[in-house]
């Protein structure tokens, strides 16, 4: 039997990588773990998790679940622990685990620790860092009871190898007409977009209030983004003020990211957008305001006019 059960996210095509970074965590607390995926139609995809050394991966497959609906999907993965025996519940902090995983925490009655960042022995027990504050301040927070429900940060791990033995599949077999029916999809709105995901790209660009509008943003932000082969970010407010979509928004309230270079434009540097890139390898700033908070941890910076400079390396870019 399981002692970690890790949640597997994925988009009906391939799985989300960040999700695999929990793996490193489930192998940090030793023991085995097991790796389950809900959804349908999921035998290509189950087929990519077998070689991460897992004890199986369990496939929870059914059109019941074709969609993420929360109270579904809380439903049967807390039966999966149950049944497994499972005294770890490991997610990353993502919507759809921010979704989902407090459901299942009620249903196991288990207390849940989100954005964890790594793990400590104190007297003889696990305990958890994990970030207050919007990241100013880290806590170490121990947890009672036999089971656990975790959300890990994908960033503050590494990606694990897939070079183990392969796992044997498990299909899970659960009640179809039990499953609470609370929540029915209305739509789904996708955009259709050419660049890397966001949580997973090595270069993001993003900016910032000085952008002005919607098609300045995108001029110069989505601009230096494709000359890179980068993905789009946004403060909250360039999302507020309607330059960016929610889905670009990086921060304490947004997407967690780690590339390996990091281009902020006309950002200030609020506290709770640090937040979200303070793990990235290079941080790359331009302002026009030379006290900027975001010249503080950047680790290249430039004083002066973005509407003049983007342009420029924009052009530069494109001849190189």
């Amino acid at each position: 039997m399981a002692e970690t059960l890790v949640l597997i996210e994925h988009d009906r095509q391939q799985v989300k990588r960040p999700s695999l970074h929990a793996i490193t965590l489930a192998r940090q607390l030793g023991g085995d773990y097991a790796l389950l995926v809900l959804g349908h139609g999921l035998d290509e995809i189950a087929a990519s998790l077998v070689s991460y050394g897992a004890s199986a991966v369990v496939v929870a497959d059914d059109p019941a679940l074709v969609e993420p609906l929360a109270d579904r999907y809380a439903k049967v993965i807390a039966e999966v622990a149950q049944k497994r025996g499972a005294t770890t519940l490991l997610g990353t902090s993502s919507t759809f685990s921010k979704d989902i995983l407090p459901r299942v925490a009620a249903l196991l009655d288990a207390p849940m620790v989100t954005d964890v960042l790594g793990i400590e022995e104190r007297n003889g027990s696990i305990a958890y860092r994990r970030p207050i504050n919007a990241g100013s301040m880290l806590v170490t927070v121990k947890v009672e009871g036999d089971r656990r429900v975790l959300a890990v940060r994908a960033t503050a791990f590494e990606a694990p190898v897939a070079n183990a033995a392969p796992s044997r599949t498990e299909r899970f077999a659960f009640d179809v007409a039990l499953l609470p029916n609370g929540m029915q999809l209305i739509s789904r709105e996708q955009r259709a977009a050419d660049r890397p995901d966001l949580t997973e790209a090595r270069v993001v660009v993003s900016g910032g209030r000085a952008l002005k509008d919607k098609e300045t943003f995108e001029r110069l932000v989505g601009g230096l983004a494709d000359a890179l082969g980068g993905a789009v970010g946004a403060t909250r407010a360039a999302v507020d003020a309607g330059m960016a979509p929610n889905d670009y928004q990086i921060g304490q309230t947004g997407k967690i990211v780690a590339p390996e270079l990091y281009i902020a434009l006309g950002i200030s540097g609020a506290i709770q957008h640090l937040a979200g890139i303070k793990d990235s390898r290079i941080i790359v700033a331009i302002n026009k305001d030379p006290d900027a908070p975001i010249f503080q941890m950047a680790t290249y910076g430039m004083v002066g006019d973005l509407h003049q400079i983007v342009p420029q390396l924009i052009e530069s870019i494109r001849r190189t």
